[in-house]
């Protein structure tokens, strides 16, 4: 395994906070722990390596949700979230790493900005939305597994109810993840020397942050872990920026 052991023990602290944030409110690991990893690993290797982890996450955890998932809201974002993908996974490929992080800093950025300064209830959407939204979602799902985040917004102008919400928000990640499987093995990225290994070892920090997170979401306020997870999403994304855009025209 290429990585050292103080390395793999950072990154398991990380993958731990960032799945406890997904047994809360259903999303937010990969969104919290990219930013993270991109400092221990490449991101064509971190992109793939939360990928498997939410794979695990939801075979692990997804039945306990799975009646209460709404699958006609999932069912009409499918075609354009495959569009996206295909659009998205040909960024990852072809652009260069640090334009990508750049890229990921500013989304990161301007979307914990606008969800901290939003007020109120989320404003009921149409289904209309679901094309941008989901076209959007495939290419940040492909590019970087952040598209859930923007599936989030959307369910939450769709579903009111606390729980079929955060099911919904899980399947939708498991989706994104199971088509990414397919794409990722298609051209290499899940035959990257160490992935499978680091994975197995990240493993138990995962189920343990995911198990805490489905215990606490009796017991602690979503809104408020939601909130400290954007004013961190602010800082990742400032720290993003601040790392690759000195470098960003010199590629």
């Amino acid at each position: 395994m290429p990585n050292s052991p103080e390395v793999l023990l950072l990154a398991a602290l990380v993958v731990a906070i960032a799945y406890a944030s997904f047994g809360l409110v259903g999303f937010g690991s990969t969104v919290i722990a990219l930013p993270l990893l991109t400092h221990f690993f490449a991101l064509k290797f971190a992109v793939p390596l939360l990928m498997l982890l939410d794979v695990a996450a939801f075979l692990v955890f997804g039945a306990r949700v799975r009646k209460r998932i709404q699958y006609a809201e999932i069912g009409w974002l499918v075609p354009f979230i495959l569009a996206g993908m295909a659009a998205g996974l040909f960024l990852l490929m072809e652009v260069a790493e640090q334009k990508l992080i750049a890229l990921l800093g500013a989304f990161l950025l301007l979307y914990a900005c606008y969800s901290l300064l939003r007020r109120g209830p989320a404003a009921t959407l149409s289904r209309a939305w679901g094309v941008p939204v989901g076209l959007a979602g495939g290419v940040f799902s492909a590019l970087f597994g952040t598209g859930g985040v923007l599936f989030a917004a959307y369910n939450a102008g769709r579903i009111r109810d606390k729980d079929a919400l955060r099911a919904t928000n899980a399947a939708m990640i498991m989706l994104s993840s199971l088509v990414r499987v397919v794409l990722f093995a298609a051209v290499g990225l899940l035959t990257q020397d160490g992935l499978l290994a680091t994975a197995l070892v990240l493993l138990p920090a995962m189920l343990g942050g995911a198990w805490l997170g489905g215990r606490l979401h009796a017991v602690v306020s979503a809104a408020a872990v939601v909130k400290a997870v954007y004013a961190l999403l602010v800082i990742a994304g400032l720290l993003l920026l601040a790392r690759s855009l000195p470098n960003l025209f010199t590629l």
